[in-house]
C-alpha cells in the first residue's frame, strides 16, 4: 500500500498524482489521507481560529476532490480514502506504519538559500520506516532517469534497491552519483590513510551497484564518480532527472536526516525520496506481499 496525504494544496494534489502512477506500476493500494489537527490555528487578518468542524469539513472535500484525481488519471487502481484527527506528524506515522511508501507534497518557504521544508515533513522523513517521497508543486518535463546517491554507509544498499526499482518500473535509465570531497588530513605530506578510506568506500559502493544491478538486468545505469560536495553534484544532476534518491543511516549521521538529505531536500527541484538504512528490501517485499 501508498499514502499520501492531502489538505487541498498545489502541493498535496501533486503528491497525490505522483503516489497514483506509483501506485500503478507497483500494483499496490492507494490510501489518501487527510489529518484534521486537534490544536485551531489562525489565518487571515483578523487571526480568527478555525474551528475543527470547519476544518474537518475542507479535509473531506480535500479528499474527495484527491480521489476523483486519482479516478480520472489512474482508472484502474485500488484507492480508499481517510480522516484521522491528532497532530499531523505522528497521525501519518501512523498510516504509513505498514505501507511500502509514502508520499508528501513538499511544502516549504523560500529564502534566498533554497527553500525549507516544513517541520511536519521534516519530522516524518526522520521517523518513518518507509521511502518517504516529497513531490514538489510544479510541472516537470519527464527525463527518463533516475539519480540516486551513492557512498557506502549502511544506507546505500536500501537506497540503491529502492532506486533500482523505480528506474524499472519507469523504464529509466538509473544515473548512480558517487561524489566525495577529499579530507583535509588526506593531502598532507606522506599521508595516504584519508586517501585510502576513499578509495575502499569508492569500491564498496561499486560493489553495491553490481550485488543489487544483478537483479534489474533490465535497467540501464551510468556511474557518476565525481570529486565535489555531494548536495551540488546531486542537485546538478537532478536537473534532468524524475526522481532524486538518497540514503540516511540514523547511526552516522550527525544531524537528523543527515547534511545531504537535507541539503537535496533544499536545493533539487525533481520529487526526492529518502531511503533509510533501516527500509530494508525484505521488510518491503513482506509488505507488499500483505
Amino acid at each position: 500500500m501508498i499514502v499520501t496525504g492531502v489538505d487541498g494544496s498545489m502541493a498535496a494534489r501533486a503528491a497525490v498524482q505522483w503516489a497514483a502512477g506509483d501506485a500503478m506500476r507497483m500494483h499496490v493500494p492507494l490510501l489518501i489521507v487527510h489529518v484534521t489537527g486537534t490544536v485551531p490555528y489562525q489565518a487571515g487578518r483578523s487571526g480568527a481560529a478555525f474551528p475543527r468542524r470547519t476544518r474537518s469539513r475542507d479535509g473531506r472535500r480535500a479528499l474527495r476532490e484527491a480521489e476523483a484525481l486519482v479516478r480520472e488519471r489512474q482508472p484502474t487502481i485500488e484507492v480508499t480514502t481517510k480522516e484521522v484527527t491528532g497532530e499531523p506528524a505522528t497521525a501519518l506515522l501512523e498510516q504509513a506504519d505498514d505501507g511500502v511508501e509514502l508520499v508528501l507534497g513538499s511544502y516549504a518557504c523560500h529564502a534566498s538559500f533554497g527553500a525549507v521544508p516544513s517541520p511536519v515533513n521534516m519530522h516524518v522523513a526522520e521517523l518513518v520506516r518507509c521511502p518517504i517521497v516529497l513531490v514538489r508543486a510544479e510541472h516537470r518535463t519527464v527525463y527518463g532517469e533516475v539519480v540516486v546517491g551513492v557512498d557506502g554507509s549502511p544506507a546505500c544498499g536500501p537506497a540503491l534497491t529502492y532506486a533500482f526499482l523505480q528506474a524499472e518500473l519507469r523504464e529509466a535509465t538509473l544515473r548512480v552519483v558517487h561524489a566525495w570531497q577529499t579530507p583535509a588530513h588526506a593531502v598532507t605530506a606522506g599521508n595516504t590513510r584519508g586517501m585510502s578510506e576513499v578509495t575502499a568506500e569508492r569500491l564498496l559502493a561499486r560493489d553495491l551497484v553490481k550485488a543489487v544491478g544483478h537483479d534489474h538486468p533490465r535497467v540501464p545505469v551510468v556511474e557518476d564518480l565525481l570529486r565535489a560536495d555531494p548536495v551540488t553534484a546531486l542537485t546538478a544532476a537532478a536537473g534532468q532527472a524524475d526522481l532524486l534518491v538518497v540514503g540516511w543511516d540514523r547511526a552516522t549521521a550527525p544531524e537528523p536526516l543527515g547534511q545531504v538529505s537535507r541539503g537535496v531536500l533544499r536545493r533539487a527541484r525533481c520529487p526526492v525520496a529518502v531511503v533509510h538504512s533501516w527500509a530494508m528490501p525484505e521488510e518491503r517485499g513482506d509488505r507488499r506481499r500483505r
